[in-house]
């Protein structure tokens, strides 16, 4: 019985291996290898009986049943009997050889089973095999392919046998006249040859030790002879690799005389290979085993072969490497291998042949020669250490190519590329590490090295193609850097080749790019040796001329870290030398340094180049320097260290930074040195050789001219006045010959640089010496130069004339300074000023020239008033009318623009300071109004910033000495607060400060101290951000807010003078500021109108003037006051009237609508009027547009409609507040319903008509659409109502777009009763009271919005807390018996929402609730069951609150009545039944009735395979149910799977916990075996293909862990029927699974 089920299983699975999708195909041999490893002989009989009756069985399903045969052979060799085996030997032979043409998989197939099973019984396989290998017959090529491997698998098996096959194959080899076949012979033959030389190798494990390679010689010399001298000469190139690659291996059997003798013949003809193939890895590799074949029986042919050998050799390293290809890099290694052995046996003949190749013009052969020069240096170490002299004098060649540039010593010899730098990099790396370098010519090598690390990493050379596709860190550059620290690092022995020598390369300019690997080389090679030589010097000259000096040293270290981060960060790595070498530099440093240069590492290591301030650092620097001047104090050592800083000063021509520091390095030591002569000679060898063009280099020349008068000012100063007054400012020749050619222009860069010396001479000159000499040394020779047109020239004098001038005020007796040359300097600087073009900012002159004007104006004697005003107007104009700021792109540009804007600052605040008076202040604002005023935004911006700047410093500087008025504050006001509206916002916020320091001003001039806050003006700094706003309504309000300010702080006897001018700003160009005067009006009426009556008339008179002549809107705002009066006396006829106008309403009309609620109870009359227009007429009409139309529209009744506009107009006005609080829940409702019952709903037909027209014509018209315009009220009435947080809520929630939408009605209605709930609890009990009235309504769409409403508030504690939840109950339980299906939905989840809002109360209303929910589920009247689904969601919510003994009396029935939901087509169904049956079992706590038990065992597999429902969260509520059934299915084992693998958020490796579940199932509930395995079978005809996969998953999983007592459960026909249907499904995800499960089914065997 057991074998016929096992076969029948098979035989189920054999006949499914047909399947078409390869998927199943795989999983049915995962099946069969599943069933192997139970049954393996059953299993393994019933595929041998299978193939060998479906012998028309096509070969690709043959192949995957060997496949699983020789899985399971190979997994239980062992329990295999000699009868199995034979007859799997006979069938795999059959297969393998059924055709004679090649079937790869097929025949491959079946020769893997013969191998394997021959890994036991090789005696079978090989008696099997060799019937088919008879001498005389051609075999089988498969045959001899099945030999080849097994020679391989087992060896000690196979080799015994190999004489007799070797003798059988030999006579076969001429026979074979098919390439394919002698493919076949040869990696047999190469097989043969391996397996041999192992077993030979390990003959201390064979089990015959007395086998010796003589056994086999005369065959394989055999077959070599045919291999050789017949099939290598074939065409074929597939048959040629194959004899190639069996001649290796093979030569090593040949006998020692044979190899000899063959030599001479073999190696040419394996060298020929080469020019017949492209991949060459093979030829290679054989090659190699056949010269150490050679080379271990001491052959003499290699000597003769030996040149060509080396050539062809050679000739492969030279190949260009692909980097994508590892076949070439595989030869490549071959190749290696093959000179390793050359050069181990002929070091002398091997180096004779590869040297003379370095002298090339060839790129590709000096590199490959150099590759193999480095291999053989490495390989064959002992065999060339003897030839390092010849070695070494070799590389000279390479070398010369050191810049690209061939030398004329070499005059064959190409460009050098980055390939054969990297090439020779590298040899000398080698020959670092086997001590070539201590030769003499080492030093050569260092140095070829040095100068590939001054590489600069973008002028590497490269080519295009693949040989320049290497990655960075293979550059040239980075190989020598890498190689120069290594080898100062880790070669102990070269420390006295590299030092000192390599401090050779620290000065000259050409190793630059080199001094950070350098650096880190010799502090390394410092430390080792101060550790070896305590206190020694580490530079020992001797006469060595060329090592640098200690000056030059300190000059060139300190120069390149003034640019720290270029160069790989050579900065640090100069200041690490610097510091191990103190005391070579001079023996005082050693401990200033010490602590001195960390403190300068730290910083640089707090920053990037990014952050890093180059001012800063330099300054860091300078100090540093002129701290070890100080310590050294050696006037005889600084002078050394001037003239090398001097000398070496030409070399820096091409990095201007770097020579700009050096000369601030002049200076700081010319300022140490006490000799006059030799500053004064220095100073004029400066002045001679400076290149004149460069405007950095001026710059540098300046600033060392500046350190140096700070201990030198008087010889600097004659020094630069002996220059003036030579010949080099002349254009005639002069004693100084070398300028007598200069053109003017080149005359005007030397005058620039003079005057820049001129002014840092005087920025950095003693201040007690400077005031004698500025007037006659300094402003003397700088004014002759002031008549110049050079922009270059103008520029050093505006910034020399800044810098003197600032040096004088900020000297101490700078304030009492008489500078009589003031008004001509600031008559210079204004015309300076004005030749600046106005539209644009190129230079910084503009900006130097106002700075220089700021300091000037401090100084006496005081300016007349016409040349200030002239001052102010030139320096506006020449700023004020600049093109807007620069992008932020342009850093410098942008940077330039701010310091300009902040020198304009500086200058009319240190104008303004000079009359410190109301009439001073209102000058400077006469200066600045038209700029206020301007059409162009950025004029004004500017404007606005530069006057909140002069208010604020004439605040911060206000002297009140008595009581006086600030006559002029209403006129500040009126120009300054429209301003708060600009359409720039930034103008918006300097205008705010602008008012803000006019109202402490006017506090100031009333007596309040300067530091007194006052809590009115302060409010304005809060509106800023309002104003940022570009929300009109908000930035508008801001406006109001101000003008509230400005009427609580401005004097009575000003609000006239305000007032007019704000009039005159209603005509302001700018509609927002225009707007905003219009505001500020308004509030000013309101809040100061009682002291203006008898000009009231005359205001409103103005107002209405307006109003006729235009139609801006703001301009109506001004009539609000004369509507409201009228409507004092009139409310109703006002009302009535307005209501007559046409809709949509314009503006006007909305204007004067909100003018009605300017008074409360005013406005509470207004909106009660409106209230009863819209509740008096229906909200619709139902007619019939066209006579055929199937349903009649629904059109809008005009008189609600415009009521409805006009509340929603009257409750925008902020004034109505009051109003609306007071007819809050009645506004409401009405307006709740109002939207109920008119969504869908149509404007009037003569509205429609009227917007056809209006679109016909092109005419722009307002639509008015019925609901929205409730919608809008509805907000209006919240914000007004104090509820804004209910509106933005709602706004970002998209409450009120879902409000307005017949789909979304209900979710919108449900949001904005949380919204209330939320943000206006207080409000809702009146609210409630009349949403009650609302239940008879007739109107189903307003009885569903009122309960969804209600229902909603019942998920907020708010009505529980006011007391309103009985009272909500009762309503809607009374609700559930309406006609409507929505209604008594709406009713159940209200009823639900108490579990949210009040679970505390839930118990107490429990039978209540649950009855009200049973009933719900049992609803007949609903076809689509939402009735009941809500019934599920709301018990799901309520069942873990209601109390133990009220959920037990429904239990049984709420689960019978879900169970059908579990397999809906509708996911919301599954869902919310799962997660309700999840919810039951929470309830019972462990402790359920065994009736309902019942349900739970039953559940539970359809919950198990609901997990793979196609819907997420009925996946989800799957989770949530299974972790609930565990504790009530007493296991604790499975309660702890369900918790584990089920958490939320946590992913699910299905077949894993499937797998462990049916473990613990099987394990502790063995009983519910068949109960379980039935309702898996109802799944297998599931709509949902990964449920029906799952469902022989689950199956398959409870049989794999069921004991065998258990299987009499099984209706086992029935399963395996329902399983081979499934083999059938059209989804091959379910075939795979059955498959899959079939295999489990072993457990019945």
């Amino acid at each position: 019985m057991s074998e016929t089920y096992v076969k029948r299983l098979s035989t189920i699975l054999l006949n499914a291996i047909t399947d078409k999708d390869p998927r199943v195909q795989e999983q049915v041999c995962g099946a069969l290898c599943t069933l192997g490893e139970s049954q393996p002989a059953e299993v393994l009989s019933a595929c041998e009986e299978h193939l060998r009756l479906h012998e028309k069985l096509a070969h690709p399903y043959r192949t995957m049943v060997l496949r699983a045969m020789e899985t399971v052979v190979s997994n239980h060799i062992g329990e295999l009997d000699k009868d199995m085996a034979r007859a799997i030997i006979l069938l795999a032979s059959n297969e393998m050889t059924k055709v004679k043409e090649l079937v790869s998989d097929w025949q491959q197939a079946a020769s893997s089973v013969l191998v394997a099973v021959g890994r036991r019984f090789i005696s079978s396989v090989m008696e099997e095999l060799l019937s088919k290998f008879q001498p005389g017959l051609l075999p089988h090529p498969c045959t001899v392919h099945t030999l080849a491997s097994l020679s391989i698998s087992n060896v000690f098996g196979m080799v015994p046998f190999l004489t007799s096959i070797l003798s059988t194959m030999l006579p076969m080899l001429g026979a074979a006249k098919h390439d394919s076949m002698k493919v076949v012979f040869c990696c047999a033959l190469q097989r043969f040859s391996e397996s041999t030389l192992e077993y030979l190798a390990n003959l201390d494990q064979a089990p015959d030790p007395t086998v010796r390679k003589d056994a086999f010689a005369s065959d394989i010399f055999g077959a070599y002879d045919i291999l050789f001298h017949q099939w290598l000469q074939s065409r074929e190139a597939k048959l040629r690799l194959a004899v190639v690659e069996a001649l290796g291996p093979m030569s090593h059997l040949l006998p020692s005389e044979k190899l000899e003798e063959q030599l001479p013949k073999l190696l040419p003809g394996v060298l020929t290979l080469y020019k017949k193939h492209a991949e060459t890895v093979h030829v290679s590799k054989s090659l190699g085993q056949i010269l150490e074949a050679a080379v271990s029986v001491g052959s003499r042919t290699l000597d003769i072969q030996l040149d060509s050998l080396l050539a062809a050799l050679h000739a492969q390293i030279c190949v260009p490497i692909e980097s994508s290809s590892p076949l070439v890099t595989s030869n490549r290694k071959e190749v290696l291998r093959c000179f390793t052995v050359l050069a181990c046996c002929s070091p002398d003949r091997l180096l004779a042949f590869l040297l003379p190749k370095l002298d090339t013009s060839n790129e590709r052969t000096r590199v490959g020669t150099l590759q193999v020069l480095r291999h053989v240096i490495n390989a064959a170490a002992a065999q060339m250490a003897v030839k390092k002299p010849f070695i070494l004098s070799s590389m000279k060649l390479p070398l010369l190519d050191t810049n690209n540039k061939c030398s004329s010593e070499a005059p064959s010899c190409a460009p050098c590329s980055g390939q054969v730098k990297r090439a020779v990099v590298q040899v000398v790396s080698a020959m670092a590490h086997h001590g070539y370098l201590e030769q003499p010519g080492g030093k050569a090598m260092v140095e070829y090295v040095v100068q590939q690390c001054a590489l600069p990493p973008e002028a590497e050379p490269q080519k295009p193609g693949a040989d320049s596709e290497a990655l960075a860190a293979d550059s040239v550059r980075a190989i020598s850097v890498s190689t120069l620290y290594l080898v100062s690092t880790t070669v102990d022995r070269m420390g006295e080749v590299l030092w000192p020598y390599l401090l050779e390369f620290l000065v000259p300019m050409r190793f630059t790019g080199a001094l950070s690997p350098l650096c880190r080389s010799l502090v390394h090679l410092a430390q080792k040796r101060q550790e070896a030589g305590a206190h020694a010097p580490l530079i020992q000259y001797n006469g060595n001329v060329h090592l640098p000096s200690p000056y030059a040293i300190t000059t060139r270290l300190l120069a390149v870290s003034s640019n720290p981060y270029v160069g790989d960060g050579r900065g640090a790595a100069s200041l690490r030398l610097l510091s191990v070498l103190h005391q070579d530099i001079h023996p005082a440093l050693g401990q200033r340094w010490a602590t001195a240069i960390p403190l300068l590492l730290e910083h640089l290591e707090e920053y990037s180049e990014e952050t890093l301030s180059q001012k800063e650092w330099e300054e860091k620097l300078l100090m540093f320097l002129r701290d070890s001047l100080a310590v050294v104090s050696d006037n005889t050592w600084v002078c050394q260290l001037t003239l090398e800083m001097c000398k070496q000063l030409p070399n820096y021509n091409g990095t201007p930074l770097e020579k700009n520091f050096l000369y601030k390095c002049v200076g700081t030591t010319l300022g140490a040195a006490s000799s006059k002569e030799v500053v004064r000679k220095h100073l004029q060898e400066l002045l001679e050789t400076a290149r004149y063009q460069e405007e950095r280099e001026r710059e540098g020349l300046a600033c060392c001219f500046g350190i140096c008068a700070t201990s030198h000012l008087d010889d600097t100063l004659a020094q630069l006045e002996d220059f003036v007054k030579s010949d080099v400012l002349r254009k005639s020749a002069g004693i100084f010959n070398i300028f007598k050619d200069r053109s003017e222009s080149e005359a005007d860069k030397v005058r620039s640089a003079l005057i820049l010396c001129y002014g840092h001479v005087a920025a950095r000159a003693p201040c007690e010496l400077l005031l004698a000499r500025v007037e006659a040394d300094v402003f003397r020779n700088m004014s002759q130069c002031f008549s110049t047109k050079d922009p270059a020239l103008r520029l050093s004098l505006v910034q020399s004339v800044c810098m003197a001038t600032q040096a004088i005020c900020s000297s101490a007796h700078g304030g009492s300074f008489h500078l009589s040359r003031k008004a001509e300097l600031v008559a210079q600087m204004v015309e300076f000023i004005k030749a600046e073009p106005p539209d644009s900012l190129r230079t910084p002159i503009r900006k130097k020239a106002m700075l220089a004007c700021t300091y000037l104006v401090t100084l006496e004697p005081a300016l007349e008033e016409q040349v200030q005003a002239d001052l102010i107007h030139s320096c506006l104009h020449s700023v004020m009318a600049m093109l807007p700021e620069p992008e932020e792109g342009d850093s410098h540009q942008e940077s330039l623009y701010l310091d300009t804007m902040q020198a304009l600052k500086d200058l009319l605040t240190s104008l303004l300071q000079r009359n410190m008076t109301p009439q001073g202040l209102q000058v400077m604002v006469e200066h600045l109004s038209p700029w206020i005023k301007s059409p162009r935004g950025h004029e004004r911006v500017r404007a606005l910033g530069l006057s909140a700047c002069l208010l604020q410093f004439f605040l911060e500087h206000l002297q009140i000495s008595a009581l006086v008025p600030f006559h002029n504050l209403g006129l500040l006001v009126g120009l300054f607060s429209p301003r708060c509206a600009d359409l720039w916002p930034a103008t918006r916020r300097e205008a705010v400060s602008c008012v803000h320091s006019l109202l402490y001003l006017q506090l100031g001039y009333e007596g309040f101290s300067r530091d007194y806050r006052d809590d009115v003006a302060e409010q304005l700094l809060s509106l800023k951000d309002g104003l940022a706003h570009p929300d009109p309504t908000i930035l508008f309000h801001t406006c109001h807010s101000i003008a509230q300010i400005i009427a609580k702080r401005l004097p009575p006897d000003q609000l006239i003078s305000l007032l007019l001018t704000l009039f005159e700003g209603l005509g302001d160009p700018d509609k927002n500021c225009s707007r905003a005067a219009t505001v500020m009006i308004n509030c000013l009426l309101k809040e100061r109108g009682s002291m203006l009556q008898e000009k009231v008339l005359e205001i409103v008179s103005v107002l209405r003037s307006k109003l006729q002549e235009t139609r801006e809107e703001h301009v109506l705002q001004a009539a609000q006051h004369s509507v409201f009066v009228l409507a004092t006396h009139h409310c109703a006829a006002v009302v009535s009237s307005l209501l007559g106008s046409p809709l949509p309403f314009d503006s006007h009309t909305c204007t004067l609508w909100r003018a009605l609620a300017l008074e409360p109870g005013l406005a509470a009359q207004v909106l009660g009027l409106l209230l009863e227009k819209i509740s008096r007429d229906v909200p619709f009409k139902e007619s019939r547009a066209f006579l055929l139309s199937s349903t009649p529209d629904r059109v809008a009744t005009l008189l609600p409609l415009a009521a409805t506009c006009a509340l929603h107009e009257v409750a925008s006005a902020p004034a109505s507040g009051p109003a609306v609080l007071e007819l809050y829940p009645q506004l409401f409702a009405a307006l709740l319903l109002r939207v109920s019952c008119t969504m869908g709903v149509q404007p009037p037909r003569h509205l429609q008509a009227k917007e056809r027209r209006s679109a016909s014509s092109g005419l722009a018209s307002r639509s008015l659409e019925p609901c929205s315009s409730a919608v809008d009220a509805l907000q209006a009435v919240l914000v007004r109502g104090g509820n804004e947080d209910v509106v933005q809520h709602m706004e970002l929630d998209g409450g009120w777009q879902l409000l307005k939408t017949s789909a979304g009605h209900e979710e919108g209605v449900t949001r904005l009763a949380s919204a209330m709930a939320k943000f206006a609890g207080p409000r809702l009990p009146l609210v409630m009271k009349v949403l009650f009235a609302t239940q008879s309504s007739v109107y189903e769409v307003q009885r569903v919005t009122s309960t969804a409403f209600l229902a909603e508030l019942l998920s907020s504690n708010v009505v529980n807390d006011l007391m309103l939840l009985e009272s909500l109950l009762d309503n809607l339980t009374a609700r559930q018996k309406d006609t409507s299906a929505r209604v008594r939905r709406l009713v159940l989840r209200g009823l639900a929402n108490v579990a949210s809002g009040s679970p505390e109360k839930v118990q107490t209303h429990g039978p209540q609730l649950l009855t009200a929910m049973i009933s719900g589920l049992d609803d007949g009247d609903d076809p689509h069951s939402l009735v009941a689904l809500e019934a599920m969601v709301g018990l799901a919510r309520l069942l873990d609150l209601v109390d133990t003994w009220d959920l037990r009396a429904v239990l049984l029935h709420i689960a019978v009545r879900i169970r059908p939901f579990f397999d809906s087509e509708r996911m919301e169904f599954r869902s919310a039944s799962i997660r309700l049956f999840g919810h039951l079992n929470k309830a019972c706590h462990g402790d359920c009735e065994d009736v309902f038990l019942e349900q739970v065992v039953g559940g539970l597999a359809p919950l198990l395979l609901h997990l793979q429902d196609p819907q997420a969260p009925v996946v989800t509520a799957c989770r949530f149910a299974l972790r609930m059934c565990g504790p009530n299915l007493e296991c604790e084992e499975l309660a702890a799977v369900f918790q584990k693998h089920l958490q939320e958020g946590h992913g699910l490796h299905f077949g894993e916990f499937l797998n462990t579940t049916c473990k613990h199932l099987m394990r502790h509930f063995p009983d519910l075996l068949g109960r379980l395995l039935s309702t898996s079978l109802f799944y297998f005809k599931s709509s949902w293909e990964d449920v029906r996969a799952a469902a022989p998953m689950l199956t398959g999983f409870l049989v794999l862990h069921v004991e065998a007592e258990q299987l009499p459960q099984v209706d086992l026909e029935q399963l395996l029927a329902a399983l081979q249907l499934l083999l059938k499904d059209p989804a091959p995800e379910v075939r795979a699974k059955a498959a899959e499960t079939l295999g489990r089914l072993v457990k019945f065997a």
